[in-house]
């Protein structure tokens, strides 16, 4: 990953315009529910649109993951300074939080009437199956695209018996393997 990685260059010409982006936040915050969404956003992003290529919503991600924070607040952010600048920057993060925050509101005063029905909680639970889902589906296409060799291989393979497996801590393991990583990148470079 390089400076250029990150951010537009002097002579961009964005695929879209700043509302254009906007917009398309605006929809994913009001109409996404759990996890699976970065894997919504690459589909909508990437492969309909053709904002960007696929390995640079990757690069994008992986470094919105490692970041404190919401992974797709940070995603979103990411995306519209690379589309955008810092202008980019500020639309994401408020289109993705105004919007569906004001939704989360209306909704919760809602729920608070029919919390008790049994349909309720079957429907919701089927939402969290969907999402986990998505979200597997995205590390996976996630890992294939950047475990390209031996060593991203084996950090990936370190990293999810660390976690899943061992149950160590994420902040920790992900820094450490996150500092070896980049060490092991640096030197190959």
């Amino acid at each position: 990953m390089t400076v250029n990685d990150l951010e537009p260059s002097s002579s961009y010409e964005p695929p879209c315009s700043l509302s254009e982006y906007a917009w398309l936040i605006v929809k994913i915050g009001l109409t996404s529910f759990g996890g699976g969404v970065s894997g919504w956003m690459m589909r909508l992003v990437v492969h309909e649109r053709g904002w960007m290529t696929e390995p640079e919503f990757l690069t994008g991600l992986a470094l919105c993951q490692v970041f404190p924070g919401v992974n797709v607040l940070n995603l979103s952010i990411w995306l519209g300074y690379k589309l955008h600048g810092g202008a980019g920057a500020v639309v994401g993060a408020l289109a993705m939080l105004v919007p569906p925050g004001l939704l989360l509101i209306a909704l919760g005063v809602g729920f608070a009437q029919i919390a008790g029905n049994p349909g309720v909680h079957a429907a919701l639970t089927g939402v969290a199956a969907a999402g986990v889902g998505l979200t597997g589906a995205m590390g996976i296409r996630a890992t294939r695209r950047s475990a390209t060799g031996p060593v991203p291989i084996l950090l990936v393979a370190v990293t999810f018996v660390a976690i899943a497996v061992l149950h160590w801590p994420l902040v920790p393991v992900v820094f450490g393997l996150g500092a070896l990583s980049i060490a092991l990148a640096w030197k190959e470079a």
